[in-house]
């Protein structure tokens, strides 16, 4: 590199200006050379590196947000790439790339917002962050990059879907894995089935008797996607609907921030319910977070428990408990209010029976009015609203009674919308003594409340008794369950109303089909025509990608966001010459319509890692031996999947049970050899910022804030308040990565973020700071180039011992917190071995050479024009990474041993850390200053703890 040197003092320090030309010298000669090209097994990308083992390293999928980066998104993909750049070194095959998640609300809402067509704000958006990503040294095998927007991967997302439509889940049927039952199998099977008479229709009828809608809408009530009317969560404010998680506990969306109302629709629906056990069970096959695993299993929201008949009347009410062994202590049951008990008001007493509580009527008439009234309030709210953990329980009384099948006592039938229709049977018995609502919904009611539990003597019986303990006041003439624990009186009461056909054990999930549809433009649309009689047709796989038709008016129609009134509309509606469309499906041409739903964003997230292993692939969706490879299990009996993928834990439910469950289908169908999508998780932190506010209590720039924590701080010479609070747009708190990349280069602002602390624990940013990890590849800089010169400053003598123990140590130490994603601490153990040799007159080679390769992971473009400075022809992505050769080195050159009599000490010797208790014992018992101290005094017992101390007891 030559420059004018007249006009710098010090022309060549590392500084911002040099580092931005290293930085872009070394990114352009990385593409050139391909050096992060990952080579497949077979097909376009195959090459010799498939030889070597994998490492398949994730990022969960970004979408191109409009806002551009700021420092916190790099956070784990600076991670990934630490880790990617390492296991290279290592000699591994490392799959490291990058792609956008381009379709769904994010990107349409922020074109909305801008009145741009989505298409041009998504790729303007994509082009700025894939900028901004090159500019800070991400080795990514570019060639594997795409976007959900594709047209090549709309038609594999579509496929995909029709993967789902196409198959049913059999219960029955050996698992793939050849562990236990239940898989998904194609329907033609399930056709198949029918016509043989295998397999029964529901009311007994033959397949063949049937017409073809009334075949059509068996096999709906199969398909693991299927069409059907829906209760759903609609969202005015954004003109579609949404999947329960996608609703916040406080009945508002999670993008935006609107209000959310129920409503009915008929609604593409996925059967993840069909895959709840699995999706718990294969949770063992995992290295995820315990935390991660626990949401899935709480969302999941697996019981078991007992689905029990109480009689109301002449009908059967089943209601579902978790707890059959407090059936004695049951005193009143709750129903939906959808329930069918209560459907009917007619069928309800028209008066208030003899018997009912005051406390039971409230300001109603009759149990009629009661209930209809409470219905129509339950109807306003929405289903994640409704199963509130934290709100009161609220319900009317209906007029009816139940027997309760144990005691064969009558207790009221209320209705409550804390019950839901969707789990378990929709309705519950209530056993206030135990559950603290439910004991303040009785004492509200004032409904009994029988202790089925023991309670210690001290306890007042004012508030539930929640913990376990034995059971009490539960005998009967035909089982008593008193003196047993929980688990033997649950199992007792099911064997009981079993035998007594009162009953039966069930297992019931908290699970909800996933809801597929949302009404509107940007997003996949769904391979699926209707007929004139309604019937749904599949198209074939020759007929994909369906793209979307361009639209000037894309918008949603404007709602009111606050209007529950309102129906959505989807945009694609507007474009009949697109909805109508003459086909042949086999019957010759004839006009059929498109749905004018779209798929949600999560469709293009749910199978991307597949793509990145075999990305233009066009005759399938994945070749065989490319999946194997990269996503195949490394041991037998595991379930396989990418080998780290990191991310934020916000992702915990949505987007990971979502592509565990295409994944599993598509494993039980033939189409992949892996169970799991991604085997290792990692969950980053969060970086943050201070924010300030005005006395008006808004938000300042906080780059214009001035003062100190002494002086106070101002902005515009008014005083604002500070707070701490995730970075962000909305905070007025962000700094960029090109702000940093400006000011320090792209490797200090590396250096900068992996050095605040261990990765998966939030940090707070603070700019000036990043001046430290500045002036360590400063002094890098220094132990390898004269600033003045440009000339090589190292040499080729021999290190010190010191010198040659401490870089020993340095390697086994960085590669350990490597292995183990501490970059932190990795840097941390670089930064003494770096200020080490700083301190010498003179810098062996053989001492920095070791410390330019560790770094190479977190300062990529400084240690690549190091490399090169000291000779080195070939780039260093490639190079092994330095290992220990000689493990003498890694031993401690003595340890100081303190020798005890009676206690107190008598001498310190410096022994080898590794000498044995015999030995210590004899090296103590020979000194000089021991020997003296003992004289002729008998020695009673020494006790040797190698090789810090001796203690020698002696008879005074």
């Amino acid at each position: 590199m030559t420059m004018d040197t007249t006009q710098n003092p010090v022309p060549y320090r590392y500084d911002a200006a040099r580092a931005a030309e290293i930085e872009a010298k070394w990114q352009a000669k990385w593409e050139e050379l391909g050096s992060f090209n990952a080579d497949n097994p077979v097909g376009d990308l195959a090459g010799p590196g498939a030889e070597k083992e994998r490492f398949f390293l994730l990022d969960m999928f970004p979408y191109p947000s409009g806002k551009g980066l700021h420092v916190g998104h790099p956070l784990g993909y600076i991670a990934t790439d630490v880790v990617g750049r390492y296991q290279r070194m290592a000699g591994k095959n490392v799959l490291h790339t990058m792609s956008y998640d381009a379709f769904g609300l994010p990107a349409e809402q922020y074109a909305v917002q801008t009145g741009q067509h989505p298409q041009i704000t998504t790729e303007q958006n994509i082009a700025n962050m894939e900028r901004q990503l090159k500019r800070i040294g991400l080795g990514h095998d570019r060639r594997r990059t795409f976007s959900t927007t594709d047209t090549e991967y709309v038609k594999w997302t579509q496929w995909v879907f029709l993967q789902v439509y196409n198959a049913w889940y059999d219960p029955q049927a050996p698992a793939r894995s050849g562990k236990g039952t239940g898989r998904a199998r194609p329907i033609s099977e399930l056709v198949e089935l029918f016509e043989k008479g295998e397999k029964q229709l529901p009311d007994n009828r033959k397949w063949a008797d049937l017409s073809d809608k009334e075949k059509a809408d068996v096999l709906a009530e199969y398909r693991l996607a299927y069409n059907t009317y829906a209760r759903v969560n609609w969202c005015p404010g954004l003109g579609t609907v949404l999947a329960n998680e996608e609703v916040t506990n406080e009945g508002r969306s999670e993008r935006g921030n609107y209000p959310v109302f129920p409503a009915k629709l008929r609604q593409w629906m996925m059967r993840i319910t069909d895959y709840a056990d699995r999706l718990i069970e294969d949770l063992d096959l995992l290295d995820w977070p315990e935390k991660v695993s626990s949401m899935q299993r709480n969302w999941i929201g697996r019981s078991q428990g007992a689905n029990v008949k109480f009689t109301v009347g002449d009908a059967k009410l089943e209601v579902y408990t978790t707890r059959p062994d407090t059936l004695f202590g049951a005193t009143f049951t709750v129903v939906a209010p959808e329930h069918d008990l209560i459907a009917d008001l007619e069928s309800l007493p028209a008066q208030w029976p003899e018997g009912t509580k005051a406390a039971w009527t409230g300001d109603f008439a009759s149990p009629r009015e009661a209930v209809e009234a409470y219905q129509k309030q339950a109807a306003a709210k929405s289903e994640l609203d409704r199963k509130a953990d934290d709100k009161e329980k609220t319900g009317v009384f209906t007029g009816l009674f139940a027997t309760n099948p144990i005691t064969g006592t009558e207790i009221p039938v209320f209705t409550g919308d804390y019950v839901m229709m969707g789990y378990g049977t929709g309705a519950i018995m209530a056993v206030p003594a135990h559950d603290q609502r439910d004991f303040d919904f009785a004492t509200k009611y004032d409904i009994d409340v029988i202790y089925t539990i023991e309670v210690p003597a001290d306890f007042d019986r004012q508030t539930a008794w929640m913990e376990d303990g034995l059971v009490i006041n539960s005998a009967n003439d035909k089982i008593d369950l008193n003196g047993l624990d929980k688990a033997a009186a649950k199992a007792k009461m099911i064997e009981f109303i079993e035998a007594e056909n009162l009953g039966e054990g069930a297992t019931t999930y908290r699970l909800r089909d996933w809801l597929f549809s949302r009404q509107r433009y940007w997003g996949e649309p769904f391979p699926i025509v209707y007929d004139e009689n309604g019937q749904a047709h599949a198209l074939p796989e020759s007929m994909l990608p369906v793209e979307l038709p361009p639209m000037e008016d894309f918008k949603p129609r404007a709602f009111d966001p606050e209007d529950a009134n309102t129906e959505p509309e989807a945009p694609l509606g507007r474009v009949q010459d697109w909805v109508k469309v003459e086909l042949d499906l086999g019957d010759g041409v004839k006009t059929y319509t498109r749905d004018t739903n779209t798929m949600p964003q999560w469709a293009g997230s749910c199978w991307y890692e597949l793509r990145y292993a075999d990305p233009h692939n066009q005759e399938q969706f994945i070749d065989p031996e490319n999946e194997a490879y990269w996503l195949g299990a490394k041991t037998p009996g595991g379930g396989g999947g990418a080998d780290l993928y990191v991310g934020g834990v916000e992702h915990a439910v949505l987007h990971l049970l979502y592509a565990r469950f295409w994944h599993k289908v598509l494993f039980d169908l033939g189409h992949l050899q892996s169970a799991e999508p991604f085997h290792k998780l990692f969950n980053q932190g969060y970086v943050q910022a201070y924010a300030y506010t005005d006395s008006r209590g808004q938000y300042v720039p906080a780059d214009e804030v001035e003062g100190d924590e002494q002086t106070g701080f101002t902005w515009q010479d008014q005083p604002v308040n500070r707070e701490y609070g995730k970075m962000g747009k909305s905070l007025k708190n962000m700094v960029t990565p090109d702000e940093m990349c400006d000011e320090f280069g792209a490797d200090t602002f590396r250096v900068y973020e992996m050095s605040m602390g261990p990765l998966d624990m939030s940090r707070p940013w603070e700019t000036r700071a990043a001046v430290g990890s500045l002036r360590f590849l400063q002094r890098l800089w220094r132990n390898v180039r004269d600033e003045q010169s440009g000339e090589l400053t190292v040499t080729d003598t021999k290190m010190d011992d010191k010198t040659a123990r401490l870089v020993a140590r340095t390697i086994a130490e960085v590669t350990e917190e490597y292995d183990n994603m501490r970059v932190n601490t990795a840097i941390a153990k670089m930064i003494v071995l770096n200020n080490h040799l700083t301190s010498l007159e003179q810098v062996p080679r053989e001492a920095v050479e070791p410390l330019v390769l560790m770094a190479a992971p977190v300062a990529p473009h400084v240690a690549e024009e190091l490399w090169e400075v000291l000779g080195h022809e070939e780039s260093l992505v490639h190079h092994p990474f330095p290992v220990v050769t000689n493990p003498e080195l890694l031993k401690a050159e003595a340890v100081t041993c303190v020798v005890q009599i009676n206690g107190k000490v008598k001498s310190r010797l410096e022994v080898d850390p590794e000498i044995s208790a015999e030995d210590l014992e004899a090296a103590a018992k020979a000194d000089p200053s021991v020997v003296k101290a003992i004289g002729d005094s008998q020695v009673l017992k020494t006790i040797v703890r190698a090789p810090r101390i001796v203690n020698i007891v002696i008879k005074k």
